[in-house]
């Protein structure tokens, strides 16, 4: 039996690659989401790599999933 991610849970994630529109987040054991580069804040973010890097900690939330693709965000979870 594997975990599957869910739906409006909050996970503790890692960020394993960032790319222009986003960052790959580890929430699971072979389960990486997509932060999108409009969910990791409430301000725009221009360049990902001023908000994150690679090997960084942080709390997202599963907004959604899409045949088998995981969507993340992090803005839900921080103060506005």
């Amino acid at each position: 039996i594997t975990a599957s991610p869910e739906v409006d849970k909050v996970y503790a994630g890692t960020v394993m690659k960032i790319v222009e529109f986003g960052a790959f987040v580890n929430i699971m054991p072979n389960q990486d989401g997509l932060l999108h580069i409009s969910e990791i804040a409430h301000e725009r973010v221009e360049k990902v790599e001023n908000h994150l890097k690679e090997g960084d900690e942080i709390d997202v939330k599963v907004i959604g999933l899409d045949r088998g693709r995981i969507k993340l965000s992090r803005k839900v979870l921080l103060d506005k």
